[in-house]
């Protein structure tokens, strides 16, 4: 089975945790450690929460920062339109941040969320038979 691990600085890994718990992840016990925190999407997409200071000891590279001038950002898809503003809402009381308004493609609806150290998730609702009727 082929896995995607995802491997984030951040300030506050329990902080962290609970921010990515409120956004649907579930917390997978054998990655985790006082340093690290691996929180799973699916089966087979991991977002490892990783204090600074190990990210840079694992990276072998300090790096500026982490809201230094580059980043990258992620893109989730969820089943339901509902789904997708629950998730948003949930990572909003948790101390995240919408940085523009919701998105609405047709089919395809588009919501963004930064957490608490500045990474940027999209999350998307497929409107499949719009989708496939284009």
């Amino acid at each position: 089975m082929k896995q995607l691990f995802i491997n984030l600085p951040v300030k506050d890994v329990e902080k962290s945790m609970e921010f990515y718990s409120n956004l649907g992840f579930e917390n997978n016990p054998l990655f985790t450690d006082e340093n690290q925190k691996c929180m799973m999407w699916t089966d087979t997409v991991y977002v490892m929460l990783i204090s600074k200071e190990k990210f840079n000891e694992f990276s072998n590279d300090e790096k500026t920062g982490i809201s230094g001038d580059q980043y990258v950002y992620f893109t989730l898809r969820v089943e339901t339109e509902t789904e997708l503003n629950k998730l948003i809402e949930s990572g909003i009381k948790s101390g995240g941040l919408e940085p523009i308004p919701a998105k609405d493609y047709g089919f395809m609806k588009l919501r963004k969320i930064k957490d608490l150290d500045g990474h940027i998730w999209d999350l998307i609702y497929l409107d499949m038979e719009k989708f496939k009727s284009l």
